[in-house]
């Protein structure tokens, strides 16, 4: 039962995968058509709904792969807490979709729902976080870096998710500019602490396929982690160029910010030549998704070296080239991952996935990722030349100069948001019957494993 936990939260990462990209698709076809789907639910609640249903997620997605290799690994501490973690965000997130659907919000960016139900929130990281030390602390000794990694993103996701509604307090909410490096150090550090849980998932999926004796324990590994914690407790401050900080503080923050990536694109190409055919084969999927994991990663630091030098990020700030940042990161490197994380899963498992279907959208997912990525990065250029212009140019005709590129901005958005559709349903299709085994009694379920060990 308790591996099954982990695909509860799974299916609803995917279902809410789904929910982003439709939310996603029609936000985009706005550029287009100002009054498409206004009178249903405007711009202004459709834009948080769909960063809210994208970072759940990646957060549940993560919090379900964990579950599921701590299970299968030393067995879960307490499912019943388990369960009681999945019934506390379950609830929270209904209520943050339906607060947006009635138009009320009051929260900050990224964290827009109304800022009471935090609550709920950080007791269901409580919750996870004490099954997750109570299932592993004094089951094993010398740590594999993936357990470090998971459990420092629980609890640094704990008190940064704190940290971002500190502007409850006067003392910060007085002051303009402390109010907002707060904001942004919190909301970079937020970033941070699930990229502690993606990356960990990556690496722990990378030693199971490559079969290792001494799985997440070499020396690069533990670099690795420590640069990241690095960077979650430090590499925030490049978001705050447009604050009046020390210039020391921006440069240390540049420099910080660029290592992470570069050991990681190190660590999966050694992996990909030290696998053998037949463990690449058996997880054909998994391996697909992790090898574009890195290519995205390649692609996407090259951008964030160009966009956090500070000068050239006085001209990038505020563009698509940032939200062509924020795509490159959560679907190809964190989406990637999780959905080779996924694909692990069923492989392993031997559930039956159509892995000729799934090619065919692996491939077209990325492409267009790929295409919209790029017309993000065009029409981030577009206006960064407009800001810098003095002639009078209203913001209109910047908007009507660009109408091309908005088209194939939509197209592309539409393919991609189909194609991320139709890959969750792919797995939702051989995951729902864990959801059917959730709802039988327990003798019926210890009946239902003894029929799956023996087959």
């Amino acid at each position: 039962m308790e591996r099954r936990i982990g695909s509860l939260f799974i299916i609803s990462a995917l279902l809410l995968l789904i929910l982003g990209a439709l939310a996603g698709v029609l936000i985009s076809v706005n550029y287009v058509l100002p009054d498409f789907f206004k009178d249903v639910i405007p711009f202004n609640q459709l834009r948080p709904m769909h960063t809210t249903s994208v970072i759940s997620w990646i957060i549940l997605a993560a919090t379900g792969g964990v579950y599921y290799y701590i299970s299968e690994e030393l067995g879960l501490r307490s499912v019943r807490v388990a369960m009681t973690h999945y019934v506390v965000f379950a609830f929270t997130f209904a209520c943050i979709v339906l607060s947006f659907f009635l138009g009320k919000m009051g929260g900050r960016e990224y964290l827009e729902f109304p800022p009471i139900l935090i609550i709920p929130i950080l007791v269901g990281w409580g919750l996870f976080g004490f099954n997750y030390f109570k299932s592993i602390v004094g089951k094993i000794r010398n740590w594999p870096v993936y357990y470090w990694m998971w459990g420092t993103g629980i609890v640094f996701m704990i008190f940064h998710l704190s940290e971002a509604n500190f502007w409850w307090f006067s003392h910060f909410r007085s002051d303009f500019i402390r109010d907002m490096t707060v904001q942004w150090k919190s909301y970079g550090s937020f970033v941070g602490s699930w990229n502690m849980l993606v990356y960990g998932t990556a690496i722990f999926i990378m030693a199971k396929i490559k079969k290792d004796k001494n799985p997440g324990r070499g020396r690069l590994l533990f670099f690795f982690y420590f640069l990241g914690l690095t960077n979650l407790m430090f590499g925030w401050a490049h978001h705050t160029y447009a604050l009046p900080t020390m210039p020391w503080v921006r440069y240390v923050a540049y420099g910080i910010s660029m290592t992470e990536w570069i050991i990681f694109i190190r660590m999966i190409y050694l992996w990909s030549r030290s696998t053998d055919k037949k463990s690449k084969d058996r997880f054909r999927l998994a391996y697909l998704f992790l090898m574009a994991s890195d290519v995205w990663v390649f692609m996407n630091l090259f951008m964030a070296l160009l966009i956090s030098i500070p000068y050239l990020n006085s001209f990038t700030h505020g563009t698509h080239i940032t939200v062509a940042h924020s795509m490159g990161t959560t679907i190809g490197i964190n989406t990637m991952i999780l959905f080779a994380s996924i694909s692990y899963i069923t492989e392993n498992r031997k559930l039956k996935i159509s892995l000729k279907g799934a090619k065919n959208l692996f491939y077209l997912l990325n492409v267009a990722l790929l295409g919209f990525w790029g017309i993000l990065i065009a029409l981030g250029i577009k206006k960064a030349i407009w800001m810098q212009q003095t002639d009078g140019r209203m913001i209109s005709q910047l908007h009507y100069e660009s109408r091309y590129l908005y088209m194939t901005f939509v197209a592309f958005g539409v393919i991609l948001g189909i194609s991320l559709a139709l890959m969750s349903i792919q797995f939702l299709k051989v995951l729902w019957k864990d959801l059917i085994y959730l709802m039988f009694p327990k003798s019926i379920q210890a009946e239902w494993d003894r029929i799956y060990e023996e087959n």
